[in-house]
């Protein structure tokens, strides 16, 4: 290799260090920011199993970086603290054993400016390593690195996710954020936009960043399909609900069925009837449901049965992913500020499939499974998607509480079929 060769590589990697420092300096700043309004009193609080104090968010972002970065990559790096890794590790086995995820509420230690002063720690020898220890910063470093960054973008949705259904059992009904919601908007009537059947390239192939289960690429065959131009309303949902569809067995699967009469659901979550009209707690408290707007904090089952109560299906994950890789991602997202999905604008023309980047993330009717010739990263990382691939469904596209620089046409979320406190709605096919 000549000196042109080494020095051209050395000026490559100098200039990837400073773009994946100064990210990192971006999403930690913006995670700051989602905490602006918080009471400490809010940081600590567990509503239900699924729900994580913010405390723990803010933690365990920064236990990320410490475990799978500066542990192995920064010699002079010394713990912030020893138990650390026992009550902010979340899943990974490899690391070591977790505190009870269903018990991360019942702390009240470290306190909320003890996990700060961890977060700065974290923060100050994040720049010692970027300044002391760059020849150690291989490119499978700073692809450990770039995870952690992505990772931490999906905290930033979480704690949205979160300390809304904290806020909503708080009978007070908090305002997270005192914001105007946009209601404008009157959704154009529902098109249908024909796809012809034949063999599409699906998965994450080439430059950028991709998590392990969007990979590896891989063909397959689609038949003829037709998409929703847009995403179903509030307005087309409570038609369902009118039409008694919660109380209709025909239209439940077996264990969405059993679930329903268990829970007793009747509308979507957040939603309440009062005074002879629908409202819905949101980020920006109680709101008049707004029938225009995307249908949130539906389950599968719900979506699953809309779609069969309205003669529909939902779309596989291949579907929605070969249509949206020839959409521009244009959408609303978190940088918006709206913290909730808005209304879609009728004069808003351009691309005939709309609403498939942010807004509300869209069940598919696709099990999330891995890919063929799927490979888990080796260590711990491989825990990170691989050992999740069992009784959850993927969604795609993103939603109001997702930044627009995490999502991608091939970009996999996945959940239990029954959870509904993530921003989810959907659309339909056939």
């Amino acid at each position: 290799m000549n000196t042109s060769t080494i020095q051209s590589k050395v000026k490559i990697q100098d200039a990837r260090l400073d773009v994946l420092l100064k990210r990192y300096q971006v999403i930690r700043a913006f995670t700051d920011k989602l905490c602006e309004s918080l009471e400490n009193e809010d940081y600590v609080i567990q509503s239900m199993q699924d729900v994580s104090p913010t405390r723990w968010h803010i933690a365990h972002t920064s236990w990320f970086f410490e475990t799978f970065i500066l542990k192995n990559h920064c010699p002079d790096y010394q713990v912030f603290h020893k138990r650390f890794n026992y009550l902010f590790n979340s899943y990974y086995n490899a690391v070591g054993d977790q505190h009870c995820r269903d018990r991360r509420g019942v702390l009240s230690r470290p306190t909320v400016d003890q996990i700060y002063k961890y977060r700065s720690y974290i923060d100050e020898w994040i720049l010692v390593l970027f300044d002391k220890c760059r020849d150690k910063l291989t490119d499978k470093v700073l692809d450990i690195f770039e995870v952690g960054l992505n990772h931490e973008q999906q905290h930033q949705e979480l704690m949205l996710m979160d300390i809304k259904h904290v806020f909503s059992c708080n009978p007070l009904k908090p305002i997270y954020k005192n914001t105007e919601i946009n209601v404008s908007g009157n959704p154009p009537a529902v098109q249908w936009i024909d796809f012809k059947e034949g063999l599409h390239e699906v998965g994450h192939r080439g430059e950028g960043f991709a998590y392990d289960n969007e990979t590896p690429a891989h063909k397959v065959y689609l038949n003829n399909f037709q998409l929703a131009s847009r995403l179903v309303t509030n307005g087309e949902y409570k038609e369902f609900m009118s039409d008694k569809g919660y109380s209709r067995a025909e239209f439940w699967l077996s264990d969405a069925w059993s679930l329903l009469k268990k829970e007793k659901w009747q509308t979507p979550l957040y939603w309440e009837f009062n005074d002879g009209e629908w409202w819905q707690f949101t980020l920006t408290g109680m709101k008049k449901v707004n029938d225009h707007e995307p249908v949130c904090h539906v389950s599968f089952y719900e979506a699953d049965a809309y779609a069969r109560w309205a003669g529909k299906r939902l779309p596989t994950e291949f579907e929605w992913e070969v249509v949206a890789k020839g959409v521009q991602k244009t959408g609303h997202f978190v940088e918006d500020e709206n913290y909730h999905p808005i209304a879609l604008n009728s004069e808003n023309d351009g691309d005939p499939i709309k609403q498939l980047y942010g807004y509300v993330w869209e069940w598919t009717a696709s099990p999330y499974m891995a890919y063929p010739g799927f490979k888990a990263a080796q260590g711990a990382l491989g825990e990170y998607n691989g050992k999740f691939m069992c009784n959850q469904m993927v969604l795609r596209g993103g939603c109001c509480a997702t930044s627009v620089s995490h999502i991608r046409p091939t970009y996999r979320n996945f959940f239990m079929p029954y959870n509904r406190w993530q921003f989810s709605g959907f659309r339909l096919a056939q």
